[in-house]
């Protein structure tokens, strides 16, 4: 569906000359600072998947997208959607394209959403029948009948990021890439929006490439995640595999039926298991289960007395990608 080879983009800045006429001399100058936002990245995404591409400001990923999506030139490597180039057959592949920018509309903005919604439908070559089919399907499951008749201009966030994501998927696209679909939105907005995305992906088989800082978004939403760091993917894989593979400590807190003696716990040692809080009847560790698996860690603590309770924290997946930016 989509195949990335070498992927490699690279922008130049004039230098800027200090001094009477810096900005005139920078013009005709052909010194240039060279940027590399993209280097040498490969992906291949299937059919039906639905990828999450995380990475800190500046990492690259709106400029991956913008090749993806024909709107940048790479300064080398190949991009192939749906097995057509981009750039040499635009039109062709955004027909089958659908693309929502978080911080950007392409609606309309002084005009109503549905006379924006007609608009697309001829520049994208949408018949009449179709139209109304997909926007009944779509205002139903995105409320957009509430605002139908209302200004661009005067929608709130979420309804104007509804009304965008109705619009990429107006014409019936294979896929779907999404620029920070959920930024400032409320957590109302954002569970609606996150509703509309599963059912694209799940019901109705759409591929979805999503770009977002929010990672409820990835946990909630994709079946596996590509990490972009100073333009280099740093990892393609499931979100359980990067927990696994950065190894954060799963908190095990165990409860016994009596008391158990503080000389146990002082005496406990083991290179990948740490007490860090212990009460009377209560015991608190945390696990690398890269190196020891639970039982193992429930049968040494089950020495110390009958267990009564036990309770698993896994690490909170904002810690598990600031450690890998």
């Amino acid at each position: 569906m989509i195949e990335v080879q070498g992927l490699h983009k690279e922008f130049k800045t004039p230098v800027v000359k200090d001094g009477s006429f810096a900005g005139l001399r920078a013009l005709f100058s052909r010194e240039y600072t060279v940027k590399q936002a993209v280097q040498n990245i490969s992906f291949r995404i299937e059919p039906g998947e639905f990828v999450g591409y995380i990475g800190p400001n500046g990492a690259g990923k709106s400029t991956t997208i913008k090749m993806l999506a024909g709107i940048l030139h790479p300064s080398s490597g190949n991009v192939r959607v749906n097995g057509m180039d981009p750039h040499q057959q635009r039109r062709q592949v955004v027909r089958r394209l659908g693309v929502v920018f978080g911080q950007r509309s392409q609606l309309w903005w002084d005009l109503p959403v549905k006379d924006s919604y007609d608009i697309l439908a001829k520049m994208y070559r949408v018949d009449d029948k179709d139209k109304h089919e997909r926007l009944e399907e779509f205002a139903a499951i995105l409320d957009l009948k509430e605002f139908w008749d209302t200004p661009v201009r005067k929608l709130s966030l979420g309804q104007r990021m509804r009304a965008d994501l109705g619009a990429a998927m107006l014409h019936n696209p294979d896929i779907l890439f999404l620029d920070e679909p959920t930024i400032g939105l409320d957590v109302n907005a954002k569970r609606n929006i996150r509703s509309f995305l599963k059912l694209l992906n799940k019901d109705f088989g759409k591929t979805i490439l999503l770009t977002t800082h929010d990672m409820d978004d990835i946990e909630q939403l994709c079946s596996r995640v590509m990490v972009i760091n100073h333009g280099q993917l740093t990892y393609d894989g499931t979100v359980k595999s990067l927990r696994e593979n950065i190894g954060l400590p799963t908190i095990i807190k165990v409860s016994y039926l009596e008391n158990i003696k503080s000389s146990n716990v002082a005496k406990f040692h083991h290179e990948a298991v740490k007490v860090i809080d212990h009460t009377e009847r209560t015991i608190t560790v945390e696990a690398n289960r890269n190196r020891i698996g639970t039982m193992q860690i429930l049968a040494q603590l089950g020495e110390w007395g009958e267990l009564a309770d036990v309770e698993m924290q896994e690490p909170d997946f904002e810690d598990v990608i600031h450690k890998v930016y």
